[in-house]
């Protein structure tokens, strides 16, 4: 990606900038975009009343989403409300369906969500689940290594994870004091994941993306999201290539989203989005902005499903996987086709 040189529809505040010491000083948020990690995520220490409630309304969660020539696996640790989970969800790619899942839930207490992605981990080891993700970040580095057997059978996973990408880090107002946090990176991979005895090793096409999650959503609240990773050609040569596109319930979309595309070591930021589902077929979205810098088709194949609904509290979580075909523009006017891009997207309502 050449050098960049923001439009004017790009706000100063999507300009990635160095990040604090804490996301939360002296009881306010930190908001902003920011060019590496955050080394104190102390979103705890919010001196909103009262403040002993916090942690009933703190959501956090690290998730870990591995893309080979044959499956894509998503694998998460949550922390929300009083429950603390994890699952591991695989989409076979030449069947076009989600053929395995693994899911287990606990008490929050069970489900550890890293402090920060510097030096710490996310784990969970509960029941005949463990899972370990453990991050590196300021040596370009991340380790997975979980096990976990259920009605699915067992799954068996160890890899390594280089970073490849500029980071996605953003602190984002859900309200005057709300942040919502988000780290997202793009890695090569090395490893293997084995599947009821049947192992299947990473090369040089396998990808992944780790996607760090912290904040306080509303009582009801709701998100869109799809994401691609994978090899372009640009220039006659095979570059990585992603992108990142939300929707959720920030209070100024202009200044504060998530939107980008990494081309190797580079990003650039896209403008806010709409997700639009297709009434008539839902197995279609299309995600656009106002100034044709996105445009995507979304044809989801299959969708992983978590519905609950308890009176005070409710979650619809949708997970879908199929194909994307559009396009995508950088800052500098540049095109990038999309077309047969492996896709995975979130559609998800809570209430709490």
């Amino acid at each position: 990606m050449a050098k960049m040189t923001y439009p004017d529809y790009i706000s100063k505040k999507r300009i990635p900038v160095a990040p604090p010491e804490k996301l939360v000083v002296d009881g306010q948020a930190v908001f902003g975009t920011f060019d590496s990690e955050i080394p104190v995520l102390n979103l705890l220490d919010l001196n909103n009343k009262p403040p002993k409630k916090n942690l009933g309304k703190y959501t956090e969660w690290e998730a870990l989403e591995l893309s080979f020539e044959d499956f894509t696996l998503l694998t998460a640790v949550y922390a929300t409300g009083p429950i603390g989970f994890t699952i591991m969800v695989f989409f076979d790619k030449a069947l076009g369906k989600v053929t395995h899942k693994w899911i287990k839930i606990g008490l929050r207490s069970s489900a550890k969500v890293a402090k920060n992605l510097i030096d710490s981990d996310t784990e969970m080891y509960l029941g005949k689940t463990e899972y370990c993700l453990s991050n590196k970040f300021k040596e370009g580095k991340a380790f997975c290594k979980a096990n976990s057997k259920g009605k699915s059978g067992e799954i068996d996973l160890e890899v390594e994870l280089t970073n490849l990408s500029d980071p996605s880090v953003v602190s984002i107002p859900f309200g005057d004091n709300l942040p919502l946090y988000s780290q997202k990176n793009i890695f090569s991979v090395k490893g293997y994941v084995s599947i009821n005895g049947k192992k299947y090793e990473a090369n040089e096409k396998s990808m992944a993306i780790i996607d760090d999650h912290k904040g306080y959503y509303p009582h009801y609240a709701h998100y869109d999201w799809l994401t691609t990773m994978g090899k372009i050609e640009e220039n006659g040569e095979l570059k990585t290539f992603g992108f990142n596109l939300t929707r959720n319930q920030s209070i100024n979309q202009d200044d504060f989203n998530e939107n980008l595309i990494w081309l190797d070591k580079d990003s650039s930021p896209l403008p806010p989005v709409i997700f639009i589902h297709d009434e008539k077929d839902p197995s279609i979205w299309y995600v656009k902005d106002e100034l044709g810098k996105v445009d995507v088709k979304f044809v989801i194949e299959d969708t992983f499903k978590i519905v609950a609904n308890a009176g005070i509290i409710m979650m619809k979580y949708y997970l879908p996987f199929g194909k994307i075909s559009g396009k995508v523009v950088d800052v500098n006017g540049k095109e990038y086709i999309v077309d047969g891009m492996m896709g995975i997207g979130e559609d998800k309502t809570t209430k709490m």
